[in-house]
């Protein structure tokens, strides 16, 4: 399957505005559709969360480790969200939390030996799963949307432009 990348004639009469919003749509289509898929598939083979798999990445990110305000402002979640996905990764004795010993109120979180063991292989699957799911582009239309993407979304941050 080869994504089309050209317009169908019938938008080319709709007014600029109505193109913006119908490729918004679009987008947002797209993305909550892979979004459910992979949320299926997490659940599934390693019996998983969307969120706790996003907490396994950013401590992966992080192997020094973290703290708890810290993972919840890179995750764009509340602390509350955080703490509990954190109670239950502990509980699978995937993360540490350690209280740092110059301020006993905040806790310092990282992924345990086995925690970081098993993102590897979740990491490894969810990517490849990605890979199958917009294996509709190929190589030029990937690296455009990535780039046209990154512009939208530093015009968003005020030019802040991220992979």
């Amino acid at each position: 399957m080869n994504v089309d990348s050209k317009p169908r004639e019938r938008s080319a009469a709709r007014p600029l505005s109505k193109q913006r919003l119908r490729l918004w749509l679009r987008l947002l289509r797209a993305a909550r559709g892979i979004e459910v898929e992979l949320r299926e598939r997490l659940r599934k083979e390693f019996a998983i969360t969307l969120p706790q798999f996003d907490v396994m990445a950013a401590l992966a990110r992080n192997e020094n480790g973290i703290t708890m305000t810290e993972l919840s402002r890179l995750l764009m979640v509340s602390n509350g969200n955080v703490t509990g996905i954190i109670d239950r990764l502990a509980a699978d004795k995937i993360v540490l939390r350690q209280a740092p010993a110059s301020d006993r109120r905040s806790y310092i979180v990282r992924l345990t030996p086995k925690g970081a063991a098993q993102f590897a292989v979740v990491a490894k699957a969810h990517e490849g799963w990605i890979d199958e799911l917009l294996a509709g582009f190929d190589a030029a239309q990937a690296e455009a949307l990535i780039h046209q993407l990154g512009g939208l979304a530093a015009d968003r941050r005020g030019g802040d432009k991220q992979p």
